[in-house]
């Protein structure tokens, strides 16, 4: 078991629609392969414990189930918001490198994306695995604004922003055994 961290610059970013889905216990998944700009042009988990940090920029409606695609709302290419909201840090408690087609698609229920985004993760980079990351998800009892900076930006899946959150007091989204249950369903079709 890992130490927990009071407080962290180290964040994990991903599609405002995924956090948001994190937040409110929807889902516990992601599923990455990497931004163009990864370490070794590959995907790796920097760190266990990271802030949640929402992107705008590459958000597809296309990409997700009908639910989660119309709460997109499209921005122009490069923009960005003057201020990052920062709601909530999640412990990476399972990670699942995966190529098996079949195991990938039985877990749809499981996360927000369609068949479309599935397909086209499958087919970049099809020597490498999928990776499923399983997220024990906390809001923090404040949401935190910071500014945004250009080394924020780009394809990468990690980040240190410039300052340091406080992640004490914050409260799990799903209960233990809530959570507990979905990682076992999850590890059962996998």
């Amino acid at each position: 078991m890992l130490t927990q961290l009071t407080q962290t610059v180290h964040t994990l970013k991903e599609w405002a629609v995924a956090i948001n889905a994190l937040e409110s216990g929807k889902t516990i998944m992601l599923l990455r392969k990497g931004g163009i700009k990864e370490k070794n042009r590959r995907f790796q988990v920097a760190h266990e414990q990271v802030l949640l940090y929402p992107t705008y920029e590459h958000q597809q409606p296309s990409l997700l189930k009908a639910e989660y695609a119309n709460l997109v709302h499209p921005v122009p290419s490069g923009w960005h918001p003057q201020t990052v909201r920062i709601g909530s840090w999640a412990q990476i408690t399972d990670i699942l490198p995966l190529n098996d087609e079949a195991i990938i698609k039985a877990l749809f229920p499981f996360h927000i994306w369609n068949e479309n985004f599935i397909s086209d993760r499958l087919n970049w980079k099809p020597q490498q695995p999928i990776f499923i990351l399983l997220l024990r998800v906390y809001k923090l009892p404040q949401a935190q604004e910071i500014p945004y900076l250009p080394e924020y930006g780009g394809c990468k899946s990690w980040i240190d922003i410039t300052a340091p959150i406080n992640l004490e007091d914050s409260h799990p989204v799903l209960s233990d055994s809530d959570y507990r249950q979905i990682v076992d369903e999850v590890k059962a079709v996998s």
